[in-house]
């Protein structure tokens, strides 16, 4: 019988970021949609005082891989919190938080 031990490895990827995204974009605000099978994430710019947001990057994954994102993101604000301290959320539009936990900043009414 053969030996596996190259299968319980973790393979290691090396990942390429080419030039023109290296510099990245800013994005202040998150829009995110699903269907069956797919989440959808679209990070937007939301200029103030303006009536139209920009999506500045869409990104379609797996309903797995989001789930894995959630987990990695929720890791990664906990370990930014223990050496920067808690982040303050905004008081929303209402001054209260909202029952379901969704902040409901005003918006600019327009298209997306």
């Amino acid at each position: 019988m053969a030996n596996n031990n190259d299968n319980n490895q973790q393979q290691q990827i090396q990942i390429e970021v080419p030039n023109e995204e290296m510099q990245g974009r800013y994005a202040n605000l998150a829009v995110i949609t699903h269907g069956p099978n797919d989440f959808f994430i679209d990070m937007i710019l939301l200029a103030p005082n303006t009536p139209k947001a920009r999506v500045q990057s869409r990104v379609i994954m797996t309903p797995e891989n989001a789930k894995q994102l959630m987990f990695a993101l929720q890791q990664n604000v906990q370990q930014y919190e223990a050496t920067f301290g808690e982040i303050k959320q905004r008081v929303p539009a209402s001054g209260r938080p909202a029952d379901d936990g969704i902040i409901d900043f005003p918006l600019p009414k327009g298209q997306a």
